[in-house]
This record gives C-alpha cells, structure tokens and sequence, in this order.
C-alpha cells in the first residue's frame, strides 16, 4: 500500500485515518487500572464494541479506515494486541503537510507498538516522506501535543510526554514541510493535562476551543528568524484564530478529545458536556454526531487519541 499523506490543518475534510483495536486484555480492577496508568477498568467486549461504532461513525462520514494493525507481519501481531495503549495511534505519529514524522513514545510501557507501528509506515510511505530515525529516537514526542492550526503554524506542548529536546530536534522537519511559526506551550504537568489535546482544540478553522486556566499561559513563538513570547489569544490572533475559554470541562478526554470531520462536522463523544456544544459555542450551523466510546475513554484518551490523519482535503 502506499499513501501520499496530505494535512495541513485540524478541520479539512478527514479522508484516510489509521486506528487499531484495543487490546484483547481486560482491566480488571481499580488498582490494576491506577498501576498501568489508566483512569477505570475496562471491559475488553465493551471497549471493542466501542471501537466497532467510532469506525463504523468514520466510515459513514466518508473517510477511509486504515488499521494499522492488519499490515503487521505475523510474528508482531501476538504482541500487538496485548500492548493496551495501542489503540491510542495519534501519539505515534503526525503529517505535517505531505511530511510524516514518527513519534517517540514518553513512557517505557508504549515504546513496542511505536517501533511496531514505524515498521509498517516505513512500507507505506517513501523514504523523503516518512522521516523514520529507528534506535536514533532519544527523546520523546508524542502527538496528542500537537495541532496543526494552518497552513503557517502548529501549537506544540512540551509537558510529561513531549520533551524540548525533541521538539528541537524535529523544528527544522516542520519547517521544511511548508510552516512557518511553532507555537510552544509548556502545560502543568498532571495527569489532566498529560497532552495538549486533553486541553484545547480546534473547531472549525477559526476556533480553539481551551480550558479557562490556558488563557494565562504565555507561548513561545519559534521561527527560522528566532523566538519570542506571547499570550496564547495573541499567537492565536496572527493566525485569525479565536480563542474560546471554556471553565464547564468536567472530563477532559470528553469534553476537549472531539475530532473534526470536516468544516461543519465534528464527531464528539457521548459523555461530553453539551453545554460546551449547545451554549456556549452555538454550533447551530455545525453537525455534532455523538457516539458511545465511554469504555475507550477509560483508558485516558478520546477520539481524537483514537484516530491518526493521514489524508484531510
């Protein structure tokens, strides 16, 4: 299979996305759920039935569904489907325009399936594409900390999972492929903001939607040129884009990990809070399609943890 990958936003018309099941394994209890980091138990059939309807949802919309998984050579596939966090392919890797770059993974326990993963993309994608690093990958970069504002700037945060080291080890690959300014923010270290996309996000191309706090955080904006810090509203204004404070986030994987289908469809999970959908960002011109991933979501991550752009029109 090869793929000619092709993102330059959050919001364009989502074409081709990769995802895989989760594992075959339950979680069975509290404890064991707190001491593999996750926020519940999960219930292995529940979690897949999940996962059916989040394909099935893409599917509906238009978009073709890649599972990674299916292009594992054999002798991987046993392994894959124990690792727990698999499901999670967003942190695996990013397109940024027509380059791919391969994550590196913030914690010793997902470390398999990005190796796994990087494998099977070194066949799809060409080799001035898919810029793979393999054992030379020091630092760690996963990809719930980025979102791709534009065509000129992606918002970066360097928290638990993403290291300063990577970002500037990898700023002269965004650059290259086409953009101009890197916003970089460095979010508290919690297990609430453990990615930048459990925090904000896009809606549309003209809104980030963001927890109230974000608002006095200030960014460093890199460029080829240098760097200089401002206000999250101010970085986000030289690019047309406003930002929308929301204090009504109750769970952030919920009410934040929503995944654009397009300029006027966004796929939102059913445990959301409405009110941020209905009232305060009067999506009335907008189609919110709902769908059940609750048992998904036990794990600490959404839709948008669940689901990798390759393709966006």
């Amino acid at each position: 299979m090869t793929i000619n990958p092709n993102c330059w936003n959050e919001h364009g018309e989502l074409k081709t996305v990769v995802v895989t099941a989760p594992s075959v394994w339950d979680v069975p209890d509290q404890q064991t759920a707190t001491d593999v980091q996750w926020e519940k138990p999960v219930d292995r059939k529940k979690a897949y039935k999940n996962h059916e309807k989040m394909v099935r949802a893409l599917e509906r919309a238009g978009t073709k569904v890649i599972d990674y998984a299916d292009y594992l050579p054999k002798e991987s596939r046993d392994l894959n489907e124990k690792l727990l966090n698999r499901y999670f392919v967003r942190d695996l890797a990013c397109v940024f325009g027509e380059t791919v770059l391969p994550g590196g993974a913030g914690t010793s326990m997902r470390k398999p399936e990005y190796v796994q993963a990087h494998q099977v993309m070194k066949n799809w994608f060409e080799e001035d594409v898919f810029l793979y690093v393999g054992s030379e990958q020091k630092h760690p970069m996963e990809f719930g900390d980025v979102l791709i504002l534009n065509r000129d700037a992606v918002f970066i945060n360097v928290g638990l999972r993403t290291s300063i080291e990577s970002l500037e080890h990898n700023k002269q690959a965004i650059f290259n492929a086409g953009f101009s300014e890197i916003g970089i923010i460095d979010l508290p270290r919690r297990a609430d903001t453990l990615h930048l996309d459990m925090n904000c996000n896009m809606v549309g191309d003209d809104m980030l939607l963001a927890r109230s706090y974000m608002r006095y955080l200030p960014v460093q904006v890199v460029t080829r040129e240098g760097k200089q810090y401002m206000m999250l509203h101010d970085f986000l204004a030289r690019h047309h884009i406003k930002a929308m404070y929301t204090s009504n986030v109750s769970n952030t994987v919920s009410d934040i990990n929503f995944l654009n289908l397009d300029p006027e469809t966004i796929l939102v999970s059913s445990q959301a809070n409405q009110r941020i959908f209905s009232k305060e960002l009067n999506l009335k011109k907008k189609q919110v399609i709902k769908i059940d991933v609750e048992e998904l979501e036990k794990g600490g991550g959404g839709i948008r943890c669940m689901t990798l752009p390759l393709v966006r029109s």
